[in-house]
């Protein structure tokens, strides 16, 4: 078997904070959270690392982040485009916004060749997700038929934030480990009482979430083409609906055509939603560092 690819949806980049600021060093030798993702997948026998990025930021994601793991294993880049759709499609003249992550990860179609996990470009996942999901990927068959994916599954309480709402996917899974459900949530957070709640629903600390971290075989893309097909065919004049993997892959498992294992971990996740947690991280990274979990510096 082939070691495991390592996707990073980075085409948002530069978009959401202007330029490619969302690169703010957290670590004590100024390592970014995608530093720590790259090292951590390193570790779990990931020797490939493609990045999905929009032509317009290729320069400068190539200068300030991809030249850094060039070396350390390979480099590989694809493109999000909007006029990258499936034959019979065309955007409409007025859609500037990228058509979601299942249409992202579909962009990778020719750079991905292998098992692969894919993964947000500024989230921490934490070492023991890379484990797992590598483990799953060394061992997957991948042409069995219904497809094989699996899902790191997170503890809610785990993955919110002191300084506003969240949006995050509740999964259910069945008593087999496969996950029958992702539903997507705004507005979650922790009330004053310590109760996570969205509006009038409320959820146990441990309600595992979907953070994005997915492990696919190439098997996904002609999956994930039907369900562009799908939706293209109700969305094809939209300025501004997208297409997400949650989505896409709940569909997958209605119509049988995969499976998804969710592996639970007990993991941190870290994320910069809003400038206010970047103290926390900052935090939380040095913790991890004096526990032995990562050296003092990656560079």
């Amino acid at each position: 078997m082939s070691s495991p690819t390592l996707l990073v949806l980075a085409a948002g980049m530069g978009s959401r904070y202007g330029g490619l600021k969302q690169l703010d060093p957290v670590g004590p030798a100024g390592e970014t959270l995608l530093d720590y993702s790259v090292h951590d997948a390193i570790r779990a026998g990931f020797d490939r690392v493609v990045f999905l990025i929009r032509r317009e930021i290729e320069k400068d994601f190539r200068d300030q982040i991809g030249a850094r793991y060039e070396g350390k294993l390979s480099v590989v880049y694809a493109f999000q485009q909007l006029d990258d759709l499936p034959a019979g499609f065309n955007p409409p003249a007025g859609r500037t916004k990228p058509w979601g992550t299942a249409h992202a990860i579909w962009c990778t179609r020719g750079a991905v060749t292998a098992p692969f996990a894919a993964i947000n470009a500024d989230d921490f996942y934490g070492p023991d997700s890379f484990r797992q999901v590598g483990q799953f990927l060394a061992a997957v068959d991948p042409v069995v038929q219904p497809a094989r994916f699996a899902m790191a599954g997170y503890r809610l309480d785990k993955t919110l934030s002191d300084h506003g709402t969240v949006t995050r996917g509740i999964c259910e899974a069945g008593p087999d480990g496969l996950l029958r459900s992702v539903e997507e949530l705004t507005d979650l957070a922790r009330r004053a009482d310590g109760i996570v709640a969205a509006g009038q629903r409320t959820f146990v600390p441990d309600a595992c979430v979907s953070m994005n971290f997915w492990g696919f075989t190439p098997q996904i893309f002609p999956l994930l083409e039907k369900a562009l097909e799908d939706f293209l065919e109700q969305e094809a004049g939209s300025e501004k609906n997208e297409c997400y993997i949650p989505s896409a892959v709940a569909g997958m498992i209605a119509d049988g055509s995969a499976t998804v294992r969710v592996l639970p971990t007990a993991a941190e996740w870290f994320g910069i939603t809003y400038r206010e947690d970047r103290p926390q991280v900052v935090t939380s990274i040095a913790g991890l560092v004096a526990a032995g979990i990562y050296p003092p510096s990656l560079h």
